[in-house]
């Protein structure tokens, strides 16, 4: 079986401050990178039968050069537009099977991948889930009687919990899904894409609740501190 990941880094990253690298090449304590210890954790957990492919924009030879020896797909609009082109990009550029999708700004537990990979194997389409934080600059979600997401963006209230920044579709989701895409504005997150698929295509998407690792997405300064101390 192979395993397709997808990592979107070609955004800007100015809510981090002004470095002279992308955010995914931000430098951590123990000396990775953040995109380096995604690849890490990837490659130990799914081996010789991980494919990567990441979206760049923003400094792409800095990314380039740092990872020569993985797939790109890239956004040319990536100054104008959000993380839905980059996914749409990513998914319309992938072969047969479901595709992982990670922010480029996620530090996480490698044990993280443990309980995605065999929702994975069962291939069950999922976001996971924070369910002990409810940020009011993060992406939030609320589920339906079956316990399915039936809303996810930032504007989610009450919520159960947040999205961490690590996403799964199945094979069988993911025209759908490319659909709902499809429909978003540009300027929109990939997660109105997901909503979209759901309100149109009657796409079910479970949350994995992930609670128990650390997991946190670099936005701003006190994110990096706690990616630092974690590690």
């Amino acid at each position: 079986m192979i395993y397709q990941a997808v990592i979107l880094a070609a955004g800007m990253g100015t809510r981090l401050g002004k470095f002279p690298w992308p955010k995914p090449l931000t430098p951590l304590a123990d000396g990775r990178t953040i995109m380096r210890q995604q690849m890490d954790n990837l490659q130990q957990a799914f081996g010789s039968q991980l494919r990567v492919t990441t979206v760049v924009g923003f400094k792409l030879e800095s990314i380039l050069e740092a990872f020569p020896d993985v797939s790109y797909a890239y956004n040319e609009s990536f100054d104008q537009t959000n993380t839905n082109r980059s996914l749409l990009k990513a998914l319309r550029q992938s072969g047969e099977g479901g595709v992982l999708w990670l922010n480029g700004d996620v530090v996480f537990d490698p044990k993280v991948l443990e309980p995605v990979k065999s929702l994975i194997d069962s291939d069950r389409s999922f976001v996971c889930v924070n369910t002990a934080a409810v940020g009011d600059e993060e992406v939030k979600y609320r589920v339906d009687t079956d316990g399915y997401i039936n809303a996810l963006s930032k504007q989610v209230t009450p919520a159960l919990g947040e999205a961490v920044g690590i996403n799964f579709v199945s094979q069988s989701d993911k025209a759908a899904l490319i659909r709902g895409l499809e429909r978003c504005a540009d300027n929109d997150y990939f997660e109105r894409g997901i909503e979209i698929a759901i309100e149109t295509e009657g796409l079910q998407v479970l949350p994995l609740d992930i609670t128990e690792f650390f997991v946190v997405e670099v936005d701003f300064a006190e994110d990096l501190t706690r990616a630092n101390e974690h590690l």
